[in-house]
């Protein structure tokens, strides 16, 4: 976060930043769109593009709530049974928490 409020103390740094997420947040959003018709998780891609641009945007916080009931409505139509779900919610929370734990232990953030 030191960075980040290092880049913000300027109306350029504040703006360069937003381009930043938005550019970062926009791509991750669009191979989730791309993975929705393709192989892979697109929902869940779409989710964390969200959630990185949700970070910063207002809009894309109020998106992410209707994505996540969109989804939610799906595992519901699909029949995916609830400890599944939070099997792998909870498997993701770990991912997540590992993957920065090794990125603070590298000293990347």
């Amino acid at each position: 976060m030191k960075i980040r409020n290092w880049i913000k103390k300027t109306k350029a740094g504040r703006f360069f930043w937003r381009v930043v997420i938005g550019v970062v947040g926009g791509t991750i959003t669009v191979l989730g769109a791309i993975a929705l018709v393709g192989p892979g998780p697109g929902i869940l891609i779409v989710i964390a593009g969200l959630g990185i641009l949700a970070t910063e945007f207002a809009w894309a916080s109020r998106v992410m709530v209707h994505t996540r009931t969109y989804a939610q409505k799906a595992a519901d139509k699909v029949g995916i049974p609830k400890w599944v779900q939070f099997a792998l919610i909870a498997g993701a929370a770990v991912l997540s928490i590992l993957v920065i734990l090794y990125l603070y232990s590298a000293g990347k953030i």
